[in-house]
Parts: structure tokens; sequence; C-alpha cells
């Protein structure tokens, strides 16, 4: 059973925000974090740094799995 919830990842280059929202819609990682960049690239790089780190804040951690040996 898939969650709704959003979740920053574990496979992270810097917080896991990206890589998180990546795996919430079922898309590549390489091609979420490009189009961020790009993004920010065009609008001045400030307001995409900012929603990044707001995320980065507010967004919780992905829970690790309790595994039984």
């Amino acid at each position: 059973m898939a969650s709704n919830k959003f979740y920053r990842s574990h496979d992270r280059m810097l917080a896991g925000v990206l890589s998180g929202f990546a795996e919430h819609i079922n898309s590549d990682k390489k091609l979420v974090r490009l189009i961020y960049v790009l993004i920010s690239i065009f609008s001045a790089g400030f307001p995409g740094l900012l929603v990044y780190i707001i995320f980065w804040i507010v967004i919780p951690e992905k829970p690790l799995r309790n595994f039984r040996l």
C-alpha cells in the first residue's frame, strides 16, 4: 500500500527534499533535480533556494522501517 505522505528521502544529495518529491510522484530523481535547477536559475535562484530551505525545515524525514531478525 502506497503512502500519500510526502517525506524527505534518505537517497539525498543535500537534504532529500527533491529526491523525496521524485519518490512521491514516481519520477526520476535526476530529472526532478535538473528541472529544479533550471527553474531556480531562470528565476534568479533566490526563490528556489528559499522554497527548498522551507521544505527542508517543514517536511519530515522518511522513517526507517524496523526489521525483525
